[in-house]
């Protein structure tokens, strides 16, 4: 992951570079030869991701004039998107997000928490869902990740995720899936990693992001750093409103997106919430040359 982009561009390897003093081990060879089920620990993952979409960030900055109105991320996400506002310092982000993994890891215990992914049904009817499944088992299940019109991704107690999924398909779901997740992040469940984490968040200096960050939380930008931290704690616990964050650009006058990382998974998603919205992505150095060519074009 990122090998490419960090061989073709300095200012990708120097990212690289920065994130492995930060971390104190080689988190670039990890990225660039696994082992894959070592680079699936979330603790170890999310800095990964945030490393490699910096790098691409910085590799098409090479290459491009970006001027974004807004920057917005998704869950992890958000962290890439306030690098890249300016407002927090890529070796402040890279600690913070490997701690961040550590926490929500060891909040709790293996094999207690899931994840669900509902397809076919409104947020509103997963929502009941998840209502009725805590009455009925006592445990854990709201909404973790509202990611579009009908996708909505469900956490918390595996046995209370479970009969909300099977609820869910009883009000007309069309799919559930049982995600292979880790831990069962932005819930109830996570409170313990968001206390923790809020005290590493206090030692970190943030300033103005520019352009605002569109939070996860409010689906609102924010340009005042005296609330990121708060909000970056919050994040960790309350779902992530894409849909509303999309719609929320829209609104503001957004008419064209670039998903800077790997994966390309949020184009996908801003073409259910938004098909109006010009999407591009870059997510390897093939992508990011297409792009650099389209604008030296333009």
């Amino acid at each position: 992951m990122g090998r490419d982009v960090c061989e073709a561009s300095p200012a990708a390897q120097a990212v690289f570079e920065r994130a492995d003093a930060a971390l104190g081990f080689p988190l670039a060879k990890l990225c660039f030869e696994g082992p894959e089920e070592e680079l699936k620990r979330t603790e170890l993952l999310q800095p990964a991701l945030l490393t490699t979409s910096i790098a691409l960030l910085r590799a098409l900055e090479e290459q491009v004039t970006l001027a974004p109105a807004y920057v917005l991320g998704h869950s992890l996400g958000e962290y890439t998107a306030l690098v890249a506002a300016g407002a927090l310092a890529f070796e402040d982000a890279v600690t913070l997000v490997h701690a961040r993994g550590r926490f929500m890891q060891e909040a709790v215990p293996s094999g207690l928490g899931a994840m669900a992914a509902v397809m076919g049904v409104g947020p509103e009817i997963v929502a009941e869902a998840c209502r009725e499944a805590a009455c009925e088992t006592g445990g854990v299940v709201s909404p973790a990740n509202l990611n579009g019109p009908e996708q909505t991704v469900i956490a918390g107690e595996a046995k209370a995720v479970e009969r909300a999924a099977a609820l869910a398909k009883a009000a007309g779901a069309r799919r559930t899936v049982m995600l292979p997740v880790s831990a069962p992040f932005h819930c109830a469940l996570m409170r313990p990693a968001a206390e923790k984490l809020a005290a590493e968040l206090a030692r970190v200096r943030f300033t103005a992001p520019s352009p605002p960050v569109v939070t996860n939380v409010e689906a609102e930008p924010n340009g005042d750093p005296a609330r990121i931290a708060a909000l970056l704690a919050e994040q960790v616990t309350a779902p992530v409103r894409f849909v509303e964050c999309v719609r929320r650009l829209v609104a503001l006058g957004v008419r064209r997106v670039i998903e800077v990382g790997p994966g390309g998974v949020l184009c996908g998603l801003v073409a259910r919430i938004e098909r109006g919205l010009e999407r591009e992505r870059v997510g390897s150095l093939a992508e990011l040359h297409a792009l650099a060519a389209a604008a030296s074009k333009a």
